[in-house]
């Protein structure tokens, strides 16, 4: 199958009897039509449609060098800079079509299993079938256009020692026992977004294992469908509250819902194992592949579409308020202007510098990526903290739509209009500035960019110990070095 059209992916998850449970209840019938995922799948679908627009079609897909199909462009090995302009036009389309609001369509999963079959002589270290199996499952992948989901880290239960020393050995997802048919998983994992409307789940080592022999048994790589035997996913509360885009613009459809994963004794097939009880093998997976890398491309694509999407917003409510003309306004918006700045050079910076890995990948230059990750999840909760400054009291005035059809329509347009637009035109900005900022949405965007790629503290300190820092110490030696020479002449001539 060439790459999907929205109606193929719709249908696919509908066949898939995937076990959900949201809101205490298991999810029955067509998981397309609850009205908890039906919004969100259908955006989803909107992306699957974006690759068949003829007028898209040589930006969103490449030509596959196995069946002579077109595949999805995420999917795309990068030799040159220019795949790699060709992989940020695609994922800048996808972006731009939730204002960034997705964080976990499917391109972002695409790039982790596009770098991992790249590299898969690295899984090859731990057995040769496993080289086999990343490359085998990134093609079967590619060539049926499937969606996925992934899950990283253990359940929050005694975080001050490891999944080993909890009290229930299997309170984290681990091995059981190993067959002739596969391996036997039994615990919990967190957190898979779009839980349940994804065809498949990734299965990856938490990268904060200790590289012993006890951790082994919670160390392993796999993929399976979602409608796995035994696999369950646990939702959170929905934050689309079955309201109108007029009521939610964004809440109504882009909720992506993130779910716990239980793993009730699953059993995973010998051919979709990557990696298998080897914590050692597991702490270097992300950063010898050079699958972080490529994910953070991905996400930092998202995050200059993100910042663009409520730049624009902002522009439009001070404009339509006329508060644009005061300096304190005028400030904040620069504030966001140069986090956009920041985010596009950045982006351009690892694209330009990128080079051929050891993989044989044309790879992004990681230290603005790096910069870019840390970065964000910092600056994230100012900016919906600046929508809420400057939406102010106009962020509670804001009506429904059912309003807007009653009987005080005619007060609605007298009280709430803007000094460049009418009331419904005010409002509808403005719901959409609260969708942003103030909402549950909004507050769920806030902390998913807060822990986008875990927690803040450990990855500044990961990004100080892995910086080179001896060419500026080295520079600042040379510089002592000068200046201690200059006086000694000084003394000289004295």
């Amino acid at each position: 199958m060439p790459a999907r059209t929205g109606q193929q992916y719709v249908e696919e998850l509908d066949r898939r009897k995937i076990e959900v449970w949201i809101h205490g209840e298991k999810v029955e019938g067509k998981i397309s039509e609850h009205p908890a995922f039906r919004n969100i799948v259908r955006s989803l679908a909107e992306l699957y449609d974006l690759q068949h627009q003829p007028d898209l079609r040589d930006e969103m897909t490449y030509v596959s060098p196995l069946t002579g199909e077109r595949v999805g462009m995420s999917f795309l090995i990068p030799k040159t800079r220019e795949d790699l302009e060709k992989r940020r036009k695609m994922m800048k389309r996808w972006a731009d079509h939730s204002g960034g609001m997705m964080g976990r369509s499917p391109d972002y999963l695409n790039s982790a299993l596009m770098a991992c079959a790249a590299a898969a002589d690295f899984f090859a270290e731990d057995d040769p079938r496993y080289g086999e199996n990343i490359r085998n499952y990134y093609h079967y992948v590619r060539e049926n256009d499937l969606s996925l989901t992934h899950t990283l880290i253990h359940p929050q239960a005694n975080r001050s020692v490891s999944a080993s020393k909890q009290k229930d050995p299997f309170l984290a997802a681990r091995i059981v026992e190993k067959n002739s048919k596969g391996v036997v998983i039994r615990g919990a994992r967190m957190l898979a977004t779009l839980g349940g409307v994804t065809d498949e789940i990734m299965v990856f080592p938490s990268t904060l294992l200790k590289a012993g022999k006890e951790d082994d048994p919670y160390a392993f790589a796999f993929a399976i469908p979602c409608d796995t035997p035994g696999l369950k996913f646990l939702c959170r509360e929905s934050f689309d509250y079955g309201k109108t885009p007029f009521d939610h613009p964004l809440g109504a459809q882009f909720e992506e819902i993130d779910s716990v994963v239980i793993f009730d004794d699953v059993l995973v097939p010998w051919d979709r194992i990557f990696m298998l009880g080897n914590a050692e093998i597991g702490n270097r997976l992300y950063r010898e592949t050079n699958a972080v890398v490529h994910m953070a491309h991905q996400v930092v694509i998202k995050n200059v579409a993100k910042t663009e999407f409520i730049l624009g917003v902002l522009a439009k409510m001070v404009d339509m308020v006329q508060i644009d003309r005061f300096q304190h306004v005028q400030e904040k918006l620069a504030e966001v202007i140069i986090v956009l700045e920041a985010m596009r050079a950045f982006l351009r910076a690892s694209e330009v510098d990128a080079e051929i890995d050891r993989w044989g990948m044309m790879t992004p230059d990681f230290g603005p990526l790096n910069a870019a990750r840390n970065y964000y999840p910092r600056i994230y909760p100012r900016i919906a903290e600046i929508v809420q400054q400057l939406g102010a009291s106009g962020l509670m005035a804001i009506p429904t739509e059912a309003d807007f059809k009653g009987d005080l329509r005619p007060e609605i347009d007298r009280y709430l209009q803007a000094a460049k637009a009418e009331a419904e035109e005010r409002v509808k900005l403005f719901r959409l500035a609260w969708d942003i900022g103030v909402s549950a949405f909004g507050g769920r965007q806030v902390l998913y960019e807060r822990f986008f790629f875990g927690d803040p503290v450990r990855m500044a300190g990961a990004l100080y110990q892995s910086y080179d820092k001896r060419p500026y110490m080295e520079k600042v030696d040379r510089f002592l070095e000068r200046a201690g020479m200059r006086a000694q002449d000084r003394t000289e001539v004295g």
